[in-house]
């Protein structure tokens, strides 16, 4: 969910390498700095920002974007430095045996996490992208729990993570909390569902939710 406002940065490589690639995600509340072009799809992080870099990217400063970023990944060189100390080699095609060139390919949960809540929240809590969520149904029963609870078999059957709520509490404190945590798919089963027809089915990012049967939700996740 955050592919758009994330771009492959060039940082410092250190001893290592001339770059490494860091994946810097647009935020107010990064730490970072760094210099974005759209027509390259590809931003310096301020720590090389120097005239001889962006001749060697083939940049123009004028056209470069500042901005407050998040490092939520990076990519770089380790050469043969640790192969090297512990001997660690192959054969090639031509039967030399050489050392293993190393890559360091690192990603911050945590950091990853917080980037997410921080940029795709909205006034009632977390909007998880679906392929990052814990869960990708939340599944909600109002006075019908043998009901939601063999909907909650069948969905589990099907390799789909689900949250069950089955808590003695208020609709709205569980519609609420569904809001806040998250998960981008809200399947509630109640009287007034099963009288409409079926389950009630709201995306998280949607206004309003929508009535709909059992066969449209396994399609739905098919």
């Amino acid at each position: 969910g955050l592919g758009d406002r994330t771009f492959i940065t060039f940082a410092s490589g250190g001893s290592f390498a001339k770059y490494s690639h860091e994946f810097q995600t647009i935020a107010e509340v990064g730490e970072d700095t760094i210099y974005v072009s759209r027509d390259k799809n590809i931003a310096v992080n301020e720590e090389v920002y120097t005239d001889e870099v962006l001749s060697d990217l083939g940049l123009d400063k004028q056209s470069l974007e500042e901005h407050k970023a998040v490092e939520v990944g990076n990519i770089f060189s380790l050469g043969t430095k640790f192969s090297d100390a512990i001997d660690l080699t192959y054969t090639n095609e031509a039967g030399d045996v050489v050392p293993v060139v190393m890559g360091s390919y690192g990603i911050g949960p945590t950091r990853l996490m917080g980037t997410i809540v921080e940029l795709l929240s909205d006034e009632s809590g977390i909007v998880w992208p679906e392929e990052v969520a814990p869960f990708r149904v939340h599944l909600i029963s109002i006075n019908q729990d043998d009901k939601a609870g063999e909907l909650y078999e069948q969905l589990t059957a099907r390799g789909i993570e689900v949250l069950f709520d089955d808590r003695d509490a208020r609709p709205g404190q569980k519609f609420a909390d569904a809001d806040l945590i998250g998960i981008p798919h809200r399947v509630t089963v109640s009287d007034r569902s099963l009288e409409s027809g079926g389950l009630e089915y709201k995306k998280r990012t949607d206004s309003e939710a929508r009535i709909i049967t059992e066969a449209e939700l396994f399609d739905m996740f098919k």
